[in-house]
């Protein structure tokens, strides 16, 4: 007599596919997962855009030192007048040649110095960028090229003794700027001491 083994085998309950629940929670994991990398990449839009006016401050507050250091490397420009006040270079005034209060992004005057009562007469600086050819054209304001005004920044150039040695200047320049995104205005400070000594 011969004995038949059963081909039939139990089956249990793991041997069946994922629940219900199972797959609800992995779709929330995913979805909160997605959601925040969409927030990541407006976080990385927006930090595009307020790095570049981050870097027309830069050089805005740049332009400003340079224009500090040439008025004393010139002969016509004394070191006493290297101070605030509202002095034209060459006038033999005993205050100083670069304004106090902030003032709007002027280029340099007759005198080629940033900063000083002459440079309104000059007019506004405009950044001039290639148009959608990627060429420069010098056609600003018109196109093709891309002009940029730059009447959202502001510049204080303020200059004072640093403590009691009258050979040395403390430095202070700040350009104010409003970022589109956060609509809350913005500084980039630059602060160095520059002695009369060449």
């Amino acid at each position: 007599m011969t004995c038949k083994v059963s081909q039939y085998r139990r089956t249990t309950k793991h041997d069946g596919g994922f629940s219900l629940i199972e797959v609800m929670f992995s779709m929330a994991i995913m979805t909160i997962g997605l959601v925040s990398l969409l927030g990541v990449m407006g976080l990385a839009m927006a930090s595009t855009q307020t790095s570049e006016q981050s870097a027309i401050a830069k050089r805005l507050a740049n332009e400003a030192m340079e224009s500090i250091l040439t008025a004393r490397e010139t002969a016509q420009v004394q070191w006493s007048n290297i101070a605030n006040g509202s002095c034209a270079v060459g006038t033999g005034c005993t205050t100083g040649i670069f304004l106090a209060p902030a003032q709007p992004i002027y280029c340099a005057g007759a005198d080629g110095i940033v900063g000083t009562s002459d440079d309104a007469a000059c007019g506004p600086v405009v950044l001039d960028q290639p148009g959608p050819n990627g060429v420069f054209m010098n056609s600003c304001p018109a196109p093709p090229d891309i002009c940029i005004p730059l009447t959202n920044y502001t510049r204080t150039i303020a200059i004072s003794q640093f403590g009691a040695d009258p050979n040395l200047n403390n430095v202070t320049i700040t350009v104010t700027y409003t970022n589109p995104q956060l609509k809350v205005p913005q500084n980039y400070v630059l602060n160095t001491l520059i002695s009369q000594y060449r």
